[in-house]
């Protein structure tokens, strides 16, 4: 075999076999396909794509371009994955909640990079955590705190990582196959029984329509089936911000509120029904009684329990559940951002307020950007409210004064207001695989 001549046949209508993509993704992740072929790879299956067959040969081929996991626990290996959005923290609140509810949850997540948040950035925001571990120690954290979330390893898929890099330089990310390929090589190498994807659709999501939003909840979830993992998907909302804050350490602040009993709303809502999905499907068992299970479980304090063990067990602060904002950074300075108007609060330009969070330090442009955890945006209104000129609709946490000041007047244009009452969209628009 040689790269030249699948790239030739592909780029010709001709899908490659199993073997061929095997081989292409091995080359990839040892080098042997260089940065030139890896590219004219994925700009062939942007232009031609891979059928179904193709996508899930694809998806195998990565993810057996590297280690896979697994595990001896006598407990389902559940989990979740999200394809990213404002104030998106549900990881840290679903993992323990499942872990309460006796799953094994092996969470391997990413960091941040554009407009939406990285889950492994908003737990280091707290001192001392830890989220890169060998097999033996998420082992024992596993043990432990029945979760874990922590990054890939670089032996895990690394045919995605050395694809993704060059997708990003060719324009060639927003391929249907190439995405799905992406997401489900490194889920399928934690060596999962069942997962439940929650593709975002709207203003702060990469996905804005409808359409490809359900184009790739069907692929991801047709896709993982078909090798082998139980999986089923939602479309949700991301017309607003899931929390109503932005920015790391604000975000853990957001999910430790859910973990302990004292918020309610979308934040919440969402996290027990993903929770309550991927359980009732791998136990056969109605939504209904899942929901009401993990409900309680919240309410009684388990998952936070869970979550305390977690962050211990990573390195964190010993009793960091029972006094977050002793260890949380704060930032120097807070604004506010008042209602030029009054009115409603009528609608988020989602990607722009995630970049505001960027802008502030709490993001990256590129990948080695450092990150300001205490940064962010919190006390977001709800969409609807109703607002009289100077009310203050959102809090801007900044560590310069004159980037605190530059948010305040990017949020004035962000945060929409308007004369007519609009009413919040559903939370849940559509189940994929149900």
């Amino acid at each position: 075999m040689d790269a030249a001549g699948i790239i030739w046949r592909l780029r010709n209508g001709d899908p490659p076999t199993q073997d061929e993509l095997n081989w292409f993704a091995a080359g990839l992740a040892d080098q042997s396909v260089s940065d030139a072929q890896a590219g004219a790879f994925a700009m062939a299956v942007c232009l031609n794509g891979l059928g179904d067959a193709g996508r899930r040969d694809l998806t195998l081929a990565m993810r057996d371009s590297g280690a896979t996991l697994s595990w001896d626990f006598d407990a389902p290996i559940l989990d979740k994955h999200s394809t990213g959005g404002i104030g998106d923290c549900v990881s840290l609140i679903l993992a323990p909640l499942l872990a309460a509810a006796g799953v094994v949850v092996p969470m391997i997540s990413g960091r941040g990079l554009g407009h939406t948040g990285g889950t492994l950035d908003k737990l280091e925001a707290i001192p001392g955590l830890r989220t890169q571990f060998d097999k033996p120690h998420l082992d024992a954290i596993l043990t432990t705190a029945g979760c874990v979330i922590a990054g890939a390893t670089g032996d895990i898929a690394p045919a995605d990582r050395r694809l993704y890099a060059v997708r990003d330089v060719t324009g060639t990310v927003d391929s249907l196959d190439l995405i799905t390929a992406s997401i489900l090589s490194k889920k399928l190498a934690a060596g999962l029984q069942g997962l439940v994807l929650d593709v975002k659709c709207g203003s702060g999501a990469f996905m804005q329509t409808p359409t490809d939003a359900r184009d790739l909840a069907k692929s991801l979830v047709e896709t993982a089936n078909a090798a082998g993992c139980k999986t089923s998907a939602i479309i949700s909302d991301m017309n607003a911000p899931l929390a109503p804050a932005l920015g790391n350490a604000l975000e853990v602040r957001a999910a430790l509120e859910v973990l302990a009993g004292s918020a309610k709303g979308r934040l919440r809502d969402l996290s027990i029904h993903l929770a309550s999905q991927v359980y009732a499907t791998h136990h056969n068992i109605p939504m209904k009684s899942a929901i009401a299970q993990f409900q309680n479980l919240l309410d009684q304090g388990a998952a936070l329990d869970h979550f305390a063990r977690m962050i211990a067990a990573m390195g964190g602060p010993i009793g960091f559940a029972e006094n977050w904002n002793r260890y949380l950074p704060e930032a120097s300075v807070i604004l506010e951002v008042q209602a030029k108007q009054e009115g409603y609060i009528s609608g988020f330009r989602g990607i722009d307020m995630g970049n505001v969070v960027v802008d502030l330090g709490g993001g990256r442009r590129v990948e080695n950007d450092v990150i300001d955890p205490s940064v962010g945006i919190d006390h977001v209104l709800p969409l609807g409210t109703t607002v009289g000129r100077g009310d203050v609709i959102a809090r801007v946490h900044a560590n310069r004064l004159d980037r605190a000041q530059a948010a305040v007047k990017a949020l004035e244009n962000v945060i929409l207001i308007g004369d007519a009452a609009v009413d919040e969209q559903p939370l849940i628009l559509e189940q994929i695989g149900l």
